[in-house]
């Protein structure tokens, strides 16, 4: 969950794993500068909202590897082989609802931390890095060219060449509408019925039922009925 107080460092966050290279060991904090983790695995430390090495262990560089594999089958395969992509998307993000639909291309870390409600749409070029959960509801709308970030590295330039990283969960409520360039920080929960301007930069908070945007994304005004529609079929 993010306030107004953590703007600032929310705004340097977001650049996650896609920027290390994979390879080597690293022994790395416990997440509140003291000790190493010792007992946990990489992965571990990762689910555990931990400091932990992004970059150069194993486990966590041959999970990514299979969902980089996944993406570039999903991304590669025509719009009309539906069945194809259906068998890709299952495998690449395993927990989704009905009437899921995900436009080439697509890019995510792990594809296992990302959950999705019934009727979801998913625009092209979004990106989900999800070292730690992104949990979109129900009929949540994605526009072009979208991202998703979980991942923040360390402050402290040698702590950030070592692969220090530490991932915190998104959550989107029902119902949301992103428009197209949306950036989502670590850490933020937008509540259901909300609609996110095009370009803005999510690095707090947003409630229930609100028109935001900007960069920071701030609330405009709240969704009344006099935003409905005259519309016959």
């Amino acid at each position: 969950m993010r306030g107004d107080e953590e703007s600032f460092e929310a705004a340097s966050e977001g650049a996650g794993e896609r920027g290390g290279a994979c390879g080597g060991t690293g022994a790395l904090s416990d997440g509140r500068g003291g000790a190493p983790a010792s007992g946990l695995t990489e992965r571990e430390k990762l689910e555990r909202g931990l400091w932990y090495d992004a970059n150069f262990d194993e486990e966590l560089c041959a999970l990514r590897t299979r969902a980089d594999d996944l993406c570039f089958d999903y991304n590669g395969t025509r719009p009309s082989d539906a069945g194809r992509r259906a068998e890709l998307i299952d495998r690449l993000i395993p927990d989704h609802g009905a009437g899921l639909t995900v436009l080439s291309p697509v890019y995510v870390d792990y594809g296992h931390n990302v959950h999705l409600g019934e009727n979801v749409f998913i625009n092209h070029n979004c990106y989900l890095m999800d070292g730690a959960p992104i949990t979109l509801g129900d009929s949540v709308f994605v526009g072009p060219n979208c991202g998703f970030y979980t991942a923040t590295h360390a402050y402290d330039a040698a702590q950030r060449a070592s692969g220090l990283e530490r991932a915190e969960p998104i959550s989107v409520g029902d119902d949301v509408w992103f428009g197209a360039g949306v950036s989502v920080m670590p850490g933020v929960e937008i509540g259901a019925g909300s609609i996110i301007g095009a370009g803005s930069v999510v690095t707090r908070d947003i409630p229930a039922g609100v028109i935001a945007v900007g960069s920071p994304c701030r609330v405009v005004r709240a969704i009344t009925e006099a935003d409905r529609v005259a519309y016959r079929r």
